[in-house]
C-alpha cells in the first residue's frame, strides 16, 4: 500500500510502499477513500511534539469501509463504514469508563505513536470507531473526530454554548474555524468571525457567519463597537496572535475555550481582568465517541457541510503543508488515498 512516512523530525515526508497492516485481537482494518490533514500534522513533523517515535506514518483523520477484523472484534463487521477518534483509548482509566475518552492519560494518538492516516489502509481498535450515516459523505465522516466532532465538544461540552448566545470563532477562514461557524450556527449562536485573510471574507458570510473582524489590531474593541457588549463564549483557535483580544472580547461571566495553538510562544494572562470580569478559560482536547456520533448526526441532516479547499495526492503531500502554512487554502485539505 502507499504511505507518507515522516522519518525524520523537521524533514519533508515520503511516500513509499508499506506492507498492509495484519489485525488481531479486537483490531479492525480499515481501507480510506480520503483523510484530511490537520495543522497539528504540521507541528508534528516540526517537532512541538516530543513523544512522536519515528519513522512514523503521520495523520489522524481517519475512515472508511472495514475490510478486515480481529477475532475479538464483536459491533463491527466487513463492509461497515466507520470512523475513527484520532487515539487508541484504554478503555479502563476512569475517563473512559465515565465517557470521557478524550482525557485518558494512556491514549496513544494515531499518527504519533501509533501508525496514522496518510495510508491507503489503517488498523485502529475497536474502541475507538463509531458507525457512519449512509448519506454523509467520505469529506464529512474523515474530519468527524478531529475537526467536527472536536469543535461540538469545545463549543457545546466545555464551553456551554446554547441557542441565542453570542460566540467569537478566531481563525474562522481555516478547516477548523470554517467548520466551527457550521456548528455555532446550528446550536443556534449568533457568530463573530475573525480572520486575517480579507479574501475569505465571502465564504466566511456564506457560511453564516453574522459579524466579521480582522487581526492585526484590537479587534476586541470592534466587537464591543458591533454588539454593546463582548461575547459569551470565545473559541480560541490560533493562540498567541489572538488570545489577548479574545479574552477581552468576553463579556462579564464569559468562557474562552481554547482549541489551537499554531506557534509555540506563550502568552500572557491579565489575571486582573478575568478576576474582574469573572471569565474563565478551559482547555478542550479532541473529542469522545459521543462527540462524534453527534457531529455526524448533524452532518448527515445537512447542518454541517465540508468544506473542501483542496484534494490532492499522497505525492504532493509536502506541497500541501506549504499551502497551508502559506494561508492559501480555505477549508480543509484532504489528501486521496483511492488511487
Amino acid at each position: 500500500m502507499k504511505a507518507a512516512v515522516l522519518n525524520n523530525i523537521k524533514e519533508p515526508l515520503e511516500v513509499v510502499d508499506l506492507d498492509k497492516p495484519e489485525v488481531s485481537g479486537n483490531e479492525i482494518l480499515i481501507k480510506q477513500e480520503l483523510t484530511g490533514i490537520c495543522f497539528r500534522d504540521i507541528l508534528t513533523r516540526d517537532g512541538f511534539f516530543p513523544r512522536v517515535k519515528t519513522p512514523i506514518v503521520p495523520g489522524h483523520e481517519i475512515s472508511g469501509v472495514i475490510v478486515e477484523t480481529g477475532p475479538d472484534v464483536k459491533d463491527f463487521k466487513n463492509g461497515d463504514r466507520v470512523a475513527s477518534l484520532i487515539y487508541d483509548p484504554c478503555g479502563k482509566c476512569e475517563f473512559c469508563l465515565s465517557g470521557n475518552e478524550n482525557l485518558c492519560l494512556n491514549k496513544r494518538t494515531y499518527g504519533e505513536l501509533l501508525n496514522g492516516g496518510y495510508a491507503q489502509y489503517i488498523k485502529v481498535t475497536e474502541r475507538s470507531v463509531v458507525k457512519v450515516p449512509e448519506n454523509v459523505t467520505h469529506e464529512g465522516a474523515a474530519i468527524s473526530a478531529c475537526v467536527t466532532g472536536m469543535v461540538y465538544h469545545a463549543l457545546h461540552e466545555v464551553g456551554g454554548l446554547k441557542s441565542g448566545m453570542r460566540v467569537l470563532i478566531t481563525g474562522a477562514g481555516g478547516g477548523v474555524g470554517a467548520h466551527a461557524i457550521q456548528i455555532a450556527k446550528a446550536i443556534g449562536a449568533e457568530v463573530i468571525a475573525e480572520t486575517s485573510s480579507a479574501w475569505k471574507e465571502e465564504q466566511i458570510r456564506n457560511l453564516g457567519a453574522d459579524h466579521i473582524v480582522h487581526s492585526g489590531g484590537r479587534f476586541d474593541k470592534e466587537i464591543k463597537e458591533i454588539l454593546g457588549d463582548g461575547v459569551h463564549v470565545a473559541l480560541e483557535n490560533v493562540g498567541i496572535h489572538t488570545f489577548d483580544s479574545s479574552l477581552r472580547s468576553l463579556r462579564t461571566g464569559g468562557r474562552m475555550v481554547v482549541i489551537g495553538n499554531v506557534t509555540p510562544e506563550p502568552v500572557n494572562l491579565p489575571l486582573g481582568l478575568i478576576i474582574l470580569k469573572g471569565n474563565s478559560i478551559s482547555g478542550s482536547i479532541s473529542s469522545t465517541r459521543k462527540d462524534m456520533q453527534k457531529a455526524l448526526e448533524l452532518t448527515s441532516q445537512g447542518k454541517i457541510k465540508p468544506i473542501i479547499g483542496k484534494k490532492v495526492p499522497l505525492e504532493r503531500i509536502n506541497e500541501a503543508y506549504s499551502d497551508m502554512l502559506e494561508r492559501k487554502v480555505f477549508g480543509r485539505v484532504y489528501l486521496d488515498l483511492s488511487q
